[in-house]
């Protein structure tokens, strides 16, 4: 029985199930829900993922939400191509970066977004957007200091997927709004792993469908 996979477009943690799904190979159907219509909102919807969020996911008949949750799902299911590195110190790391990314480094994106491309009226006040472009250097810099080699944990791991769609999020906010300066917080080694992650293979399969316009 195929996956059944419910995304929604430029959401990072419905992209990190996405390039996991894809890393494995797996076949999947794809669901996209329109986030501006609220379709994560919906009975139908609800009844798979009582949060109203994406991602979830349908497998063997058991839904499961939760990006962090999906992916560990994912690595347990379908061993092959793995995501987790075997060395149990590297293991840890990588289960690290994704917790801290999705507390830390979400919080801080959020923050500014919430300020900026999430805004309808034109834009927010500028003492909170500095204050978060404060924040978001911070934990950038914690981020790039933690990059030693090619990834974040030895080999090509959920760490990865979890980290860059979030990093992308600020390229894209700078590409809207240059003034902020959003992007200029993206360092050398940040740039070199964005470029790394992008030129997998099965990369462009799962850029935002709306972000190609």
């Amino acid at each position: 029985m195929a996956i059944t996979f419910y995304y929604g477009s430029g959401s990072p943690f419905s992209w990190k199930v996405w390039l996991a799904l894809e890393h494995k190979q797996l076949p999947y159907e794809l669901k996209v829900l329109s986030l501006q219509q609220g379709e994560q909102k919906k009975p139908e919807y609800l009844s798979i993922n009582p949060r109203g969020k994406v991602p979830a996911l349908i497998d063997d008949g058991c839904a499961i939400w939760d990006s962090a949750a999906i992916v560990e799902y994912l690595e347990e299911r379908y061993p092959e191509r793995p995501l987790l590195p075997r060395d149990l110190h590297q293991r840890a790391i990588a289960r690290r970066v994704v917790a801290e990314s999705n507390q830390y480094l979400y919080s801080a994106v959020r923050r500014l977004l919430e300020q900026t491309l999430l805004r309808t009226d034109g834009g927010g006040d500028g003492a909170e957007i500095a204050l978060a472009l404060k924040g978001l250097q911070r934990e950038l810099s914690y981020y790039e200091n933690a990059l030693h080699g090619d990834y974040f944990a030895g080999p090509l791991s959920l760490a990865d997927f979890t980290l860059y769609p979030m990093l992308a999020l600020i390229k894209r906010l700078h590409d809207k709004q240059p003034q902020h300066g959003a992007g200029m917080l993206l360092g050398p080694r940040f740039a070199a792993f964005m470029q790394r992650i992008e030129q997998l293979p099965y990369f462009a399969q799962t850029f935002p469908p709306h972000w190609k316009a």
